[in-house]
């Protein structure tokens, strides 16, 4: 069984099928998908992707079972959880469907995704549908490698952290593969807590962090993370705590100090400080990285500052102009 440490060693030179579905997963995130499944896991535990989407990464891991020895195709399975179609909520694109738009009598790319899986669809167990609904809560089987390509909401993260993460001994290994996203703080706030318990693989690989659990995860600190249990002050600590472990991802393309400071003023958004949230990201539009690929997230948090507070420093000119007749008079 590879450490994963090795694995890096290894990605230059991996080659994949030109066959892999179309994926919003990197080219080097599949090879690392890839190098999992042909060299670390054996199935002793579940093996389980959230987030499946149109396939590229499903493909790739499956494709690393498949030619990994220690790894039974007969017994063992990949567990993939999606949607399975697209739709408000699901986060999905029409380029999931074969024609790359979906048709009109349906919004289901499940045949599509079956399809596309067909050289491994046998040892590939599908759950289609809300996490909430297709998870079992009296599951408590050990995981051996869970791929996070699905918490892109709180409510869908609670799950993941309910479920799931429970489930993971020293030994597993989890993927998060929406790390350099802002918008869900959750990610870093949620590691930073488990710091102790794990073993970060390397720098990300593009937006993915691979760890592994070294250590027990305690009840109360998985009760934690289930319920959310932390305030704004402390889901920051915890999130410097990961950007002192993390810097540039592996292709040196994304600083991920930058991003999740960016991430510190969705945490403040999400509670309602908006005032907070902007004294936050507003130094950050200087990043250069961050103006270039996150416009839309400095838009959004100044907006919800000019709504929250009309009359204050990020009012509009309107606003501005009424104080200044009112101070007058």
């Amino acid at each position: 069984m590879a450490p994963l440490s090795k694995l890096y060693l290894q990605l230059d030179d991996v080659e994949l099928p030109d066959v892999i579905p179309y994926s919003q997963v990197s080219a080097w995130e599949l090879r690392f998908l890839y190098l999992l499944g042909r060299h670390r896991l054996t199935g002793a535990g579940k093996v389980i992707e959230l987030g499946s989407g149109g396939g590229g990464s499903t493909y790739a891991l499956a494709l690393g079972l498949q030619e990994n020895p220690d790894f039974d195709t007969k017994t063992k399975k990949l567990h993939a959880y999606d949607f399975f179609r697209v739709g408000k909520g699901t986060f999905a694109s029409e380029k999931f469907f074969s024609a790359g738009t979906a048709p009109e009598d349906t919004n289901s790319f499940l045949d599509d995704f079956k399809d596309k899986l067909k050289p491994f669809i046998d040892f590939i167990e599908l759950h289609p549908g809300d996490i909430w609904q297709t998870s079992d809560p009296e599951d408590h089987t050990p995981i051996e490698f869970l791929h996070v390509d699905i918490a892109k909401t709180a409510r869908v993260f609670r799950c993941v952290a309910e479920r799931f993460l429970p489930r993971l001994e020293p030994g597993a290994v989890l993927l998060h593969q929406d790390f350099a996203s802002p918008r869900l703080p959750w990610l870093h706030y949620s590691t930073g807590l488990l710091l102790p318990y794990i073993e970060i693989a390397g720098p990300p690989i593009r937006s993915t962090l691979a760890f592994e659990v070294i250590k027990p995860i305690p009840q109360d600190v998985l009760r934690a993370l289930a319920e959310d249990a932390f305030d704004t002050d402390e889901k920051l600590k915890l999130m410097s705590d990961v950007q002192d472990a993390v810097d540039r991802d592996y292709t040196d393309g994304i600083p991920f100090k930058a991003v999740i400071e960016l991430a510190k003023a969705y945490v403040a958004h999400y509670e309602g400080d908006h005032r907070r949230a902007w004294k936050i990201a507003k130094p950050l539009t200087s990043n250069e990285y961050l103006s270039r690929t996150r416009k839309d997230h400095f838009a959004q948090l100044e907006k919800a500052l000019n709504a929250a507070e009309p009359s204050g420093s990020g009012s509009s000119g309107l606003a501005r102009l009424v104080k200044k007749v009112t101070r007058r008079t």
